[in-house]
């Protein structure tokens, strides 16, 4: 049974950082692209950031560039997502998602964290 379980979520002051985790189970973890969406209320889910297998390289939607930092570890079926510089248009449930090959919609994904930003 495939399993992808976020954590690190939380309330975060603006300009503050949180360090959002996924850990998958039940793949081969290191064979799969993973990425991070976020879903605001009212807004559609949106792609922040993803990474490739092998070669770890990202791509990063244009309103976390600078600010937001994917990574994983294979060794333990974790991927990472750094958030610094935290604004309150950053606050949304962030969703990992694991897929097999580029240019697919189909996957897994994790039930959610919530991160909010506020004062």
């Amino acid at each position: 049974q495939v399993q992808l379980v976020e954590s690190g979520g939380g309330l975060a002051q603006p300009g503050g950082s949180l360090r959002l985790s996924c850990l998958a189970s039940g793949i081969t973890f290191s064979g799969y692209i993973m990425s991070w969406y976020r879903q605001a209320p009212g807004k559609e889910r949106e792609l922040v950031a993803e990474i490739s297998s092998g070669s770890g390289s990202t791509n990063y939607a244009d309103s976390v560039k600078g600010r937001f930092a994917i990574s994983r570890d294979d060794a333990k079926n974790t991927v990472y997502l750094q958030m610094n510089s935290l604004a309150p248009a950053d606050t949304a449930v962030y969703y990992c998602f694991a897929k097999l090959r580029w240019g697919i919609s189909y996957g897994y994904w994790g039930k959610g964290t919530l991160v909010t930003v506020s004062s």
